[in-house]
């Protein structure tokens, strides 16, 4: 199982950015898979989630009307657009996958990770 987060990089505040994350090794239609960060000092918490179906999303409570979160099948791919992104949306971004119980932004909860990708917002 791989998952690897790209498309991060330097951003005024303000600006857009999307992130891709690429699944190998199961397919997004059984596993609920989520974007996570970690800024500098503090603990990593759940941004997004998407359940297995699609039809269920879920966005910590600071990035919500901002962030998007999707999921491509063909391509087994996650995606996460990120707009009027401000300075505190810096960090490293993760994306995870679950393959049991139900959609959480937790990430205690997830069993896949992979490696993650700088976001840096300037003010």
């Amino acid at each position: 199982v791989q998952l690897q987060a790209l498309g991060g990089g330097l951003v005024q505040a303000g600006g857009s950015l999307r992130l891709s994350c690429v699944v190998s090794g199961f397919t997004l239609n059984y596993y609920t898979i989520g974007w996570f960060r970690q800024a500098p000092g503090k603990e990593r918490e759940g941004v997004s989630c998407i359940n297995s179906s699609g039809g269920l999303t879920y966005y910590t409570d600071s990035v919500k009307g901002r962030f998007t979160i999707s999921r491509d099948y063909a391509s087994n791919t996650l995606y996460l657009q990120m707009t009027s992104l401000k300075p505190e949306d810096t960090a490293v971004y993760y994306c995870a996958g679950r393959d049991l119980g139900s959609a959480t932004i937790n990430p205690s909860g997830y069993d896949y990770w992979g490696q993650g990708t700088q976001v840096t917002v300037s003010s």
